[in-house]
């Protein structure tokens, strides 16, 4: 479980983290998911410090639990923006934005999971 963990976070993170460069710096696809969803630019910039957070709390260990938690949140909300509003597909990429997304979503419920007791909501359940 240890080392399914350790994958599983890096993963996550790496996908999370490698978003941030085009919703930093403005990048023309970022800006336009969110002109789609109206929430250009506060939006793009807002949800980009949240997974930078939720990113370096899933690689630490004693914050992986919490960290899948944000990332869990995060990503529901861009899986429902795909479903709802952007589209399986965005400006011809194939769906890799969408796909990516269920990837982190399915890896942060994996980690969540594997971590359920160190989660100070669970924790109090057990």
């Amino acid at each position: 479980m240890k080392t399914l963990s350790w994958v599983l976070r890096l993963a996550v993170a790496a996908i999370l983290l490698q978003t941030l460069y085009f919703k930093f710096t403005g990048a023309a696809e970022s800006k336009y998911i969110f002109e789609t969803l109206g929430a250009e630019p506060w939006g793009r910039i807002g949800s980009g410090i949240a997974e930078l957070v939720a990113a370096v709390l899933i690689l630490l260990p004693a914050t992986a639990g919490i960290g899948a938690v944000l990332s869990l949140g995060i990503i529901s909300g861009a899986i429902v923006s795909h479903l709802t509003k952007l589209g399986i597909e965005v400006q011809g990429d194939g769906g890799l934005l969408f796909y990516l997304a269920v990837a982190v979503f399915v890896g942060s419920l994996v980690v969540a999971w594997i971590h359920r007791r160190e989660i100070p909501v669970v924790k109090a359940w057990f």
